[in-house]
């Protein structure tokens, strides 16, 4: 039962968004993913996806992009990404996945060889750039709901790993120290996935091991739109 990630996969939702306006490396993204997915991915692996799924508006907009997600091999686990509008209330969200696909929301999911936990996260303050007071209080609001996804792993986890997926990255490489990376340390964090950062915002991004905790960026154009095989 092997673990991969990949994140970031702005399907286009049934509206024109070809990716490669942000560069010829994003020409037919999705189909060099599904091979990738398809050479490497049996039924029983699971695929993480920390969000930015697709690009569409509604929830019926979506179903195509997650169906086709869905139509290749393994479980694959979601959580919301910044960009997906059509998420709405999570129970519709999961009464309209494909088979095999799991959506986390400030929850946890027993994998059986290890415990996946998840939400979306939220830039955080440095001094060199502190938070708005709006931006400030969805980072406390979303600190909570990632403190209640990791509660609900503690108490499924028993000996087994404990894997936290985020949307937005809980550090960089010149900021290692936020309430995120915290909260990843007081509850034994094995890994944590995150996505979020494309572009030249994938030169900040800090993937290692901090306070025995490892971190791992897989926005796809990261990994050069190949899944990244997780080892827990």
């Amino acid at each position: 039962m092997g673990l991969f990630a990949i994140g970031d996969l702005h399907l286009p939702g049934g509206q024109e968004k070809p990716m490669d306006i942000f560069g010829d490396h994003w020409e037919d993204h999705f189909g060099r993913i599904s091979e990738d997915w398809r050479a490497r991915v049996t039924p029983e692996d699971t695929v993480l996806i920390p969000g930015d799924i697709s690009w569409a508006m509604q929830l019926a907009a979506a179903k195509p992009d997650l169906d086709a997600i869905g139509a290749l091999p393994g479980r694959k686990v979601l959580i919301r990404g910044n960009h997906d509008y059509w998420w709405s209330g999570i129970t519709q969200v999961r009464c309209n996945l494909p088979k095999g696909m799991y959506a986390l929301q400030n929850d946890a999911l027993d994998l059986g060889f290890c415990v996946v936990c998840g939400s979306r996260g939220w830039s955080f303050p440095t001094p060199e750039a502190p938070l708005s007071p709006e931006d400030d209080k969805i980072y406390r609001r979303e600190l909570l709901r990632v403190e209640m996804s990791l509660q609900q792993g503690k108490r499924l986890q028993g000996d087994r790993p404990l894997v936290l997926m985020l949307h937005y990255p809980p550090l960089t490489d010149q900021a290692r120290d936020t309430g995120f990376t915290a909260l990843a340390e007081k509850y034994g964090v094995t890994l944590t996935v995150y996505g979020h950062l494309h572009g030249a915002g994938i030169r900040v991004a800090y993937c290692g091991e901090h306070h025995g905790v490892r971190y791992e960026l897989t926005s796809c154009d990261s990994l050069g739109f190949r899944l990244l095989a997780l080892d827990v």
